[in-house]
């Protein structure tokens, strides 16, 4: 059985090549702007509408012409996915204008648009970039999406298909509560993920690097200086460092996590309010985002049961009698305990098991688990 996947490398282009890849980059970035443009003005681009106009404009515009066809075309179909899905899901923001200077470059091409010769990466208009082949390829690519990081590094991501290795059969499950002391609280305490401050630790040289950054010109009055321009891509690598050691980590925990259990409940908690409180930075360093999607997205490819439960009512929920507190719990109270049956255990553990009691019983939030009122010591079941 095969599966689909995606292989990063990292490019070293020259200076010719990295000119043209940029040149490309802003033709893309021209024509997803013209498009935002249309769609602002009262109409519904899709994708066969943005093809032909395409056509006509590269008829008539030589600077187009100079570019590959193919990047632009992928740009637009780009475009009209994410228009589609803004739609469909609510919620989700339409397609924003491409900054000259904020938005990073991303080209993608197909397989008429690229080859590999000579275990070098080959793009239309003679473009020819060397590729660091940490691993070898599985399989012929399909695609290939290429990239620049905000520390200017080029990468190239192939899409390739491979043999799926089946997971090892376990039994059992897990229940994950995330948070921000402990970055998730599992049900079983062997699968605990601490927070293990990578930020915290570079907060020191990472104030000096933006310290730098202040005392020159940004280009907001007059030109950018290119100490400028030297002290963010300072402080942009130690951004980095920690995210790597953030990913890292996330992964080695991920996989012991579904490696071991064949139920996965996941509290489907969005971090995004933690932004704006008094926690932000501690929520940022824990990098309950990354962590959660490396999951997910782990437990799904080995085949493991995956449940979604929402966060409403899990932390004010018995996890053995699923009797619910009355009283609103503060962030102080650390300890749970069930006036009903008298258990007692951690705020984060008793939400751990509560979710993982919940996904058991085929249910993907609190409410849904039926009960009658408990009795001191009586254990309630799923109706």
């Amino acid at each position: 059985m095969k599966e689909t996947v995606r292989y990063n490398y990292r490019l070293r282009p020259g200076i010719n090549a990295e000119r043209a890849l940029m040149s490309e980059w802003h033709r893309c970035r021209f024509l997803w702007n013209e498009a935002v443009h249309q769609q602002k003005s009262g109409e519904k681009p899709t994708f066969g509408k943005l093809g032909k106009l395409l056509t006509e404009v590269r008829g008539r515009n030589a600077w187009l012409r100079g570019g590959s066809q193919v990047p632009q075309q992928q740009m637009l179909r780009t475009y009209a996915r994410a228009l589609t899905q803004s739609f469909e899901v609510k919620g989700r923001g339409r397609p924003a204008f491409k900054s000259r200077k904020k938005s990073l470059p991303s080209l993608e091409y197909t397989l008429r648009g690229f080859t590999i010769k000579n275990r070098r990466l080959v793009l239309p208009k003679g473009v020819t970039i060397p590729v660091v082949w940490s691993r070898d390829l599985p399989s012929e690519p399909s695609s290939v999406r290429i990239t620049r990081d905000s520390v200017g590094h080029w990468y190239a991501s192939f899409v390739v298909r491979r043999d799926m290795v089946a997971a090892p059969a376990v039994e059992g499950g897990v229940g994950i509560d995330w948070g921000v002391s402990t970055t998730a609280t599992a049900s079983d305490s062997a699968f605990d993920f601490p927070h293990l401050g990578h930020r915290r630790r570079c907060a020191a040289e990472l104030g000096k690097a933006q310290r730098r950054m202040s005392r020159r010109r940004s280009g907001r009055r007059g030109a950018q200086s290119k100490g400028y321009r030297k002290a963010k891509i300072s402080a942009a690598k130690i951004h980095k460092k920690a995210c790597r050691q953030n990913q890292h980590d996330s992964r080695v925990w991920a996989k012991r996590i579904v490696d071991n259990n064949a139920l996965i409940a996941v509290e489907d908690f969005t971090p995004k309010f933690l932004a704006r409180s008094s926690m932000a930075r501690k929520a940022g360093d824990a990098a309950i985002g990354a962590a959660k999607r490396e999951l997910i997205d782990r437990g799904v490819r080995a085949g493991r049961k995956v449940v979604l439960i929402q966060s409403a009512y899990t932390t004010m929920t018995c996890s053995r009698c699923f009797a619910r507190a009355t009283h609103r719990l503060g962030l102080a109270e650390r300890t749970f305990l069930c006036h009903h049956c008298g258990h007692t255990d951690s705020r984060d553990r008793n939400a751990a098991r509560t979710i993982l009691a919940v996904a058991e019983r085929g249910h993907t939030r609190v409410d849904d688990v039926r009960h009658l009122q408990p009795s001191f010591g009586s254990v309630v079941s799923a109706v």
